[in-house]
């Protein structure tokens, strides 16, 4: 027996498996004869899960058919009340696994005798504005078909609106740490019935500084061995690891490392120039290279802004997201990218963790980032659901010292070659 199933059979042993329904053949019109996917070896079918009919449903409406690896090795542990520590890049799906796991068991097992208002059965803590309100997204979409009611809570937006959104018998709820606290401290919110919590980024939550947050939040949350407790970290650190002991039950370990075949879908290229001819490059690459959606990442705030203004003057559509810019305005840059109003999104790596975009068709690293880890971030906003993607890197002076360590993180060496005739 592995590690993993020791670690799944010991939670479970504790914890009572939920009760399999049968689902409905029929709802609302529609039956599973309409979602038809044909079995594939090697590939898990959200049908080999029996998952309810209404859920069905909704992944079909969102697009779905076979399970990624993150989906499939979630599903088999937390659909039978396992706990897990999970680690997956951006990218790979790992949202939509935990929202199913939820989804189903809600629709499975009625709320509590005597469930209160304000009190949400599941809670999932995401470290940024952005990703809390694309996974209540996600969640809307899925629950579509469901009677189950989903919200968030996020800083810098209204505070009331917010309230009277919770003010009623809440099912799942998605918050950033600070707002989420900010309830809980003044009464407006019990955790006491909460059934499953889920701690996304949790990497990126500790790198930023919300954990002292999220440990005054637990205290007021059922015992470990009374919930799930569902940790996704793009990284197994120490301090990882610690938090899961701590916060969940002999979690399994579930484990998936960057798909090789879809950083193959990506062209990467490191274009070796002087820092002073980066801002030509860029506008030369941007008109010239037939981009439909495009990133560019930079390290500093100031010269983010910089480039916006220069993309414009250029022609190109472009704005900015990173964390000086107030939470409207970037949920409406965000919208107004994802809808081709803008041609490039100029950003931090604000962006880099856990904001889904579809069909960017470039990446543009204007410096390299300081962490490794971000340069495979990066890269996996482009190149997804089997399309082709093109990451392209401008090094200058900079960032001599971070390719070497680029190259150790990932275990390929990236071709350096000079820009294009034409483009200086």
């Amino acid at each position: 027996m592995s590690e993993s199933e020791k670690s799944t059979q010991d939670a479970t042993a504790r914890k009572p498996k939920r009760r399999r329904r049968k689902p409905r053949r029929r709802q609302s019109g529609w039956d599973l004869r309409q979602f038809k996917v044909p079995a594939v070896a090697g590939k898990w079918r959200f049908h080999d899960f029996d998952l309810p009919l209404p859920l069905m449903r909704g992944i079909q409406a969102q697009g779905f058919e076979y399970c990624t690896p993150i989906q499939a090795e979630t599903l088999r542990h937390t659909l039978l009340g396992g706990d897990i520590l999970g680690k997956a890049q951006t990218g790979t799906g790992k949202t939509a696994a935990y929202l199913i796991s939820i989804l189903a068991y809600f629709l499975e097992e009625k709320a509590p005798d005597g469930q209160k208002l304000r009190a949400p059965r599941a809670l999932i803590v995401a470290p940024t504005r952005e990703l809390t309100l694309q996974i209540e997204k996600e969640a809307r979409g899925l629950a579509r078909y469901t009677h189950l009611y989903v919200t968030s809570a996020v800083g810098g937006t209204d505070y009331q609106q917010q309230r009277e959104q919770l003010d009623r018998k809440v099912d799942l709820l998605v918050a950033t740490p600070g707002r989420l606290l900010d309830f809980q401290q003044k009464g407006e919110l019990d955790l006491a019935q909460t059934e499953v919590l889920v701690l996304d980024e949790a990497d990126r939550m500790l790198s930023m500084g919300f954990i002292p947050d999220v440990e005054r939040i637990i205290p007021h949350m059922p015992n470990r061995d009374e919930r799930q407790t569902w940790l996704f970290s793009a990284t197994f650190s120490e301090d990882i690891r610690a938090l899961a002991e701590q916060w969940a039950q002999s979690p399994a370990e579930v484990r998936i490392q960057a798909d090789a075949d879809s950083q193959a879908d990506v062209d990467q290229r490191v274009y070796q120039v002087a820092d002073a001819d980066k801002p030509q490059l860029l506008v030369a690459l941007l008109q010239r290279e037939g981009v439909e959606r495009a990133i560019v990442f930079g390290n500093r705030r100031d010269r983010i802004r910089e480039l916006e203004d220069e993309l414009q003057k250029a022609g190109i559509s472009a704005g900015v997201l990173s964390g000086d810019v107030a939470p409207d305005e970037r949920i409406t840059t965000l919208d107004q990218f994802r809808e081709g109003k803008l041609q490039v999104l100029v950003a931090t790596d604000v962006a880099g963790r856990g904001v889904h975009i579809d069909d960017v068709s470039h990446v543009v690293n204007y410096t390299l980032p300081e962490d490794p880890e971000d340069y495979v971030h990066r890269l996996g906003r482009t190149g997804r659901a089997g399309a082709r993607g093109t990451l392209i890197s401008l090094a200058g002076e900079e960032d001599t010292f971070s390719l070497p360590e680029i190259e150790r993180y990932t275990g390929d060496r990236l071709p350096r070659e000079q820009p294009p005739e034409g483009l200086l």
